[in-house]
């Protein structure tokens, strides 16, 4: 039987979401826990690979069970959703365990992605780990404009990270665009913006080296025609730095056989 975890972690805890050879990840964390709960080893799938500091407030995973004894174990969910978050620690919130279709897959069956990247103006303490200062203004209005033209756009490969095991570059992106935020933990007035982006699949690195390139945008260094030269050139190098990763969110997931909760 298969099953899907709904979780959510802090990035900062983790060298990302793959496991790897002397380092903690997400999936390591979680196939431990999992693994002393079931008392046999088990292996997850994740819906993506996030890099090292980037956070998830929507993450699917799935693994399987084949034992009824087993399955047993995972029938009293609220009990097993408490052992599971005791075990994996602070930093990840496992929410939901949801039975699925035996040929489920968390991340082929995924229909869209959402991420969001937050940036303030002003400096925030209690935020310092969640988004990213900018101590100038920036011109939105000209990073929307060229925010836009991603719907347009389906080879990614100048914000994509060099040397990476993709197969093709090939996106589709439903929604680019930046909008007003008001860090709830500031005493000033000045607003901050998040830039939010929903596609098909995403390549290594391109939402940090997308949002880098729109920030220069907003800083006048790069204009409307460079930007489309950018994306015309395919090459990453003449794309803007990749953005640090704490201020970059996994914000949702979507499959066409789980329930969507509107997400604003």
């Amino acid at each position: 039987m298969r099953f899907f975890l709904k979780l959510a972690y802090n990035g900062a805890s983790f060298h990302g979401w793959q496991t790897q050879p002397n380092a903690n990840s997400v999936q390591q964390t979680l196939e431990e826990a999992l693994s002393t709960i079931l008392r046999t080893p088990v292996s997850i799938t994740g819906a993506g690979r996030t890099d090292t500091g980037v956070n998830a407030r929507v993450m699917f995973a799935h693994f399987d069970v084949d034992d009824l004894c087993l399955h047993s174990r995972l029938k009293d969910k609220r009990r097993f959703l408490i052992s599971l978050n005791r075990l994996c620690g602070p930093d990840i919130a496992v929410y939901d365990l949801i039975e699925v279709a035996a040929d489920a897959h968390a991340r082929f069956d995924a229909t869209k992605r959402t991420y969001k990247y937050f940036i303030s103006f002003e400096k925030t303490p209690f935020l310092s780990g969640g988004c990213w200062h900018s101590p100038s203004a920036l011109d939105v209005d000209a990073m929307n404009e060229c925010a836009s033209m991603l719907l347009d756009v389906s080879d990614f490969t100048s914000f994509a990270k060099l040397h990476s095991d993709a197969k093709t570059n090939i996106c589709k992106v439903s929604r680019a665009d930046w909008k007003p935020w008001h860090p709830e933990f500031s005493a000033g007035e000045s607003e901050g913006i998040v830039f939010t982006i929903s596609a098909d699949r995403f390549l290594r690195n391109m939402v940090r080296a997308v949002v880098g390139t729109l920030v220069d945008v907003g800083r006048g260094k790069i204009s409307k025609e460079d930007f489309i030269k950018i994306i015309n050139d395919r090459d990453r190098c003449s794309a803007g730095t990749s953005m640090p990763p704490q201020a970059l969110f996994l914000w949702d997931v979507e499959y066409p056989y789980i329930p969507a909760k509107t997400n604003k």
